[in-house]
C-alpha cells in the first residue's frame, strides 16, 4: 500500500480503530498467575491497542466499539481516552458487560484466559457505524477477532470490508483458537483478509490456518490485497506487493509476548501515514514490538523520538547486530 496518498495535514481523523476491548489483569511481574502476589488492571484489546500505538506516535487516532456501562468499561475507556485516543464513537450500554481477561504468562509462553461471552462489544451490529464517521478516517483499521464474537459482529466487518470506501482497509488476521477453531476461521478468514487493502498475519498463524510454509505461499493465497505484511516471528517480516521486501527482526530479550503483533502493526501503519517505503515500514513494526516484548503491559510507551529515528537509519549491517536486552 502506497502510504503518499494516505497522510494528510489537518485536522481529520488519520486512523479509525475498530474492535472489542476488555478489562486486563495481569501479574505484576512475569510469574503463572496462580502464584502472582499482585495484578495490574488495564484495558486490552488488538484494535485499541493499534490505537493507543498510534497515538503515543504523534497520530490522529479514533477507536470505535460498545462497553459494559460499568466500572470496568469507564475504566478502560478513560484509560485509552489518557493515552490521546479519542473515544467519542464508543457506546456504553447497561444490558452487557464489559469482557475481562487474564494473563498467565509462563515458563512454555502467555497463556489468555478470557470471559467475553456476552459482553458489550458483542451486541455490535452491521448499523453500528454511519458512513460518513466510516469515510471521515484516512485508514480503517479491524481485526478478524470481530467477527467470531457474534453474528452480528461479523455482519459488521461484511459490511465495511464490501461497502464503497474512500479509504483503504488494514485487516489484522488475529485467528483467537479461544473464540473459533482453525477449521471453522480458516475460510472465513481468508475471504475477508481478501477484501482489505493492507493484511497483517504471522507465518505460524498462517500455516495453522491454511497450511503454508512461506511468506510467498501468503501472498500467492492472499491475492488480492495492495499489501500483505507478513510476520516470521523472531526472524524476520515480509512485505509483499508490488515488491518484496524482507526486514531481519532485532534480536530481543523476551518478557512477554502478548501485545507485539499490534505494536507491529501500528509501527508499521504508521510509516505508511508518513509515505516511507516498506522497509522502514516494516523497521517501525520491528521496534514498536521490540518495546512491547519487553514488558508485560499490551501497550507500552513507545522509544523516543530520538532512539527512534537513530534506529531507523541504521545500515543493513548495523540493524543485523540490534539488540534489545534491557541494556539498550
Amino acid at each position: 500500500m502506497a502510504g503518499g496518498n494516505v497522510a494528510q495535514a489537518g485536522n481529520e481523523t488519520e486512523v479509525l480503530c475498530l474492535g472489542e476491548t476488555m478489562s486486563l489483569v495481569a501479574p505484576a511481574a512475569p510469574v503463572p498467575l496462580e502464584e502472582a502476589p499482585a495484578f495490574t488492571l488495564s484495558a486490552g484489546g488488538a484494535e485499541s491497542n493499534v490505537a493507543v500505538h498510534l497515538a503515543s506516535l504523534g497520530h490522529r487516532v479514533r477507536w470505535a466499539s460498545r462497553l459494559g456501562d460499568d466500572p470496568l468499561g469507564r475504566r478502560v475507556v478513560a484509560s485509552i481516552a489518557a493515552a490521546g485516543v479519542d473515544t467519542g464513537l464508543v457506546e456504553m450500554r447497561s444490558e452487557a458487560p464489559t469482557g475481562v481477561y487474564f494473563k498467565d504468562p509462563g515458563p512454555d509462553g502467555t497463556r489468555v484466559h478470557y470471559y467475553r461471552a456476552g459482553s458489550a462489544a458483542s451486541t455490535m451490529d452491521q448499523d453500528f457505524l454511519a458512513d460518513e464517521v466510516i469515510d471521515d478516517a484516512r485508514v480503517l483499521h479491524i481485526s478478524g477477532i470481530t467477527p467470531a464474537l457474534s453474528e452480528g459482529c461479523d455482519r459488521l466487518i461484511r459490511r465495511l470490508l464490501t461497502r464503497p470506501r474512500r479509504a483503504p482497509i488494514s485487516f489484522d488476521v488475529n485467528h483467537r483458537p479461544a473464540l473459533w477453531s482453525a477449521r471453522q476461521a480458516a475460510p472465513v478468514l481468508a475471504e475477508l483478509a481478501q477484501l482489505a487493502d493492507v493484511v497483517f498475519v504471522g507465518l505460524d498463524e498462517a500455516a495453522t490456518l491454511w497450511g503454508v510454509k512461506t511468506a510467498d505461499d501468503v501472498r500467492e493465497l492472499l491475492d488480492s490485497p495492495v499489501t500483505v505484511v507478513v510476520k516470521d516471528g523472531a526472524e524476520a517480516a515480509y512485505a509483499l506487493g508490488e515488491r518484496r521486501t524482507v526486514v531481519p527482526a532485532p534480536t530481543v530479550e523476551v518478557v512477554e509476548p502478548v501485545g507485539a503483533g499490534d505494536a507491529f502493526a501500528a509501527g508499521f501503519l504508521s510509516g505508511v501515514l508518513r509515505g516511507e517505503d516498506d522497509e522502514r515500514c516494516l523497521r517501525r513494526g520491528h521496534l514498536l514490538a521490540a518495546h512491547s516484548l519487553r514488558s508485560t503491559e499490551d501497550h507500552t510507551a513507545p522509544p523516543d523520538a530520538e532512539s527512534l529515528a537513530r534506529w531507523l537509519a541504521l545500515d543493513e549491517e548495523q540493524w543485523g547486530a540490534l539488540r534489545f536486552d534491557g541494556s539498550e
